[in-house]
């Protein structure tokens, strides 16, 4: 008979709670913003200029973020974020109601609004190792992660494209009050999420913005993860970006079907959310993340291979099923590596590199598309597969997050530039537990 797992906490249980209100939110805002931009202008390039908006902050602003995650208690962070953009929701319902939103309104207010995602997103991945300990990082990131795919990839899409065609106010106003309520839970959190406490230190802006990629560059394991990501990332999105012409042109699934394919990605990446702690316990970390980046590239080989409506619908669940499992392993072995003192600055450099080269992927399909739509997968989805393979015994000795050892004396010397905090209205209080 299994023993019962302790309890993650009410704390950790006000940090999901909020996490939850802030995905319901992003999944209306992400639906809803495509559809406003169409109905405020017909130029291709002014909708496709909505996706281009949303993704700027993460490449403009994820370092500095990073920074102010480092420097400031992480509940402030997540409230402020979370209250500010509360307020967006409520300005776009006037804006939209009074019809006064024109296209360039609508850039203005996404792209802060994906100032306010850099910071909650840092906040939150930085405030769980702050209340749960390393054995519990992979149930806790697990929770974290299904909840994003049921609420975003089950529940926001199909709400907020009914509710749309009733009145665009509503699915804004709920977004707003989404929002309201994740200010709402970060302001009931613990102290114990603030983070650590550090004695402010004399340094230049630049070094600390530096220190995340010092602190990168230093760990060899971290290193191999972050450019393997990036790479991943590439030729992954390389194959997953021409889906929908896939499905609907070649393949001739009717447009009322499509989100029903997209579906069984949200399928899979729910259960492997619930079963992700299960195979780490009974097969390690290191070796779950090296069969599980092999197995979401081998995938997107096999919709090249048999590219038929059931194959791609089985390679999606898939890989999304593979990408949930690293996502939620790969996470947890950070948040137990770096200390919590450059948690924001390491997050916010991985990001910044990793999701800056999503674009160039989907870009590269392009040309590979126009000499036959399947070859992106081929192309993009065997590369990621060989490079894996190749790292698969690097990946596969990883440890998990309970046999890393405190690294806060290990590496005391290497970052003890790096730990300052505002002096004021910014300085942590509370702990965290040594991994």
């Amino acid at each position: 008979m299994t023993p019962t797992r302790p309890s993650l906490g009410a704390g950790f249980g006000r940090l999901l709670g909020a996490n939850l209100a802030s995905s319901l939110a992003d999944g209306i805002a992400r639906t809803a913003a495509p559809l406003l931009a169409v109905r405020l202008t017909s130029d291709p390039l002014l909708v496709a200029g909505v996706a281009a908006v949303v993704m700027l902050p993460w490449l403009l602003a994820a370092l500095p973020a990073g920074l102010i995650v480092d420097r400031c208690d992480t509940r402030r962070v997540l409230l402020m974020a979370s209250a500010t953009r509360s307020l967006l929701a409520a300005l776009l319902v006037v804006l939209t109601g009074t019809s006064f939103l024109t296209i360039w309104w609508l850039y203005g207010i996404l792209f802060v609004y994906g100032l306010g995602e850099t910071l909650a997103d840092g906040a939150i991945r930085a405030a769980v190792p702050s209340l749960v300990g390393p054995a519990e990082l992979t149930r806790a990131n697990s929770r974290i992660e299904a909840g994003e795919q049921v609420l975003q990839g089950f529940a926001a899409a199909p709400l907020t494209s009914a509710l749309f065609a009733v009145s665009a106010l509503i699915p804004l106003g709920l977004g707003g009050a989404a929002f309201a309520l994740a200010a709402g839970l970060a302001l009931a959190l613990p102290p114990a999420a603030a983070g650590s406490s550090h004695s402010p230190q004399a340094q230049r802006l630049p070094d600390q913005l530096r220190a995340g990629l010092s602190f990168l560059r230093t760990d060899r394991r971290l290193l191999m993860l972050w450019l393997f990501s990036t790479f991943w990332a590439l030729c992954l999105t390389m194959g997953t970006s021409l889906v929908p012409l896939l499905a609907l042109q070649s393949l001739g699934l009717p447009e009322a079907l499509f989100g029903v394919l997209m579906l069984s990605e949200a399928i899979g990446g729910v259960l492997a959310a619930g079963l992700v702690e299960r195979a780490r316990r009974r097969w390690g970390g290191g070796t779950t993340m090296a069969v599980a980046n092999v197995v979401a590239s081998s995938a997107l080989v096999m919709i090249w291979v048999v590219p038929q409506l059931w194959m791609l619908a089985a390679a999606l669940f898939v890989h999304a099923a593979m990408m949930v499992s690293w996502n939620v392993l790969i996470m947890s072995f950070r948040q137990a590596v770096i200390p919590t003192a450059l948690f924001g600055r390491v997050h916010g450099t991985w990001r910044t590199l990793h999701w800056g080269a999503m674009p160039l992927g989907a870009i590269l399909a392009g040309p590979l598309g126009r000499v036959d739509v399947t070859l992106p997968f081929a192309v993009g989805g065997g590369a990621a597969a060989l490079v894996g393979l190749a790292l698969y015994p690097r990946i596969a000795r990883l440890p998990d997050p309970e046999d890393i050892q405190d690294l806060a004396t290990s590496t005391s010397d290497r970052t003890s530039t790096s730990t300052d905090r505002m002096n004021a209205g910014c300085t942590r209080s509370g702990g965290r537990p040594t991994t």
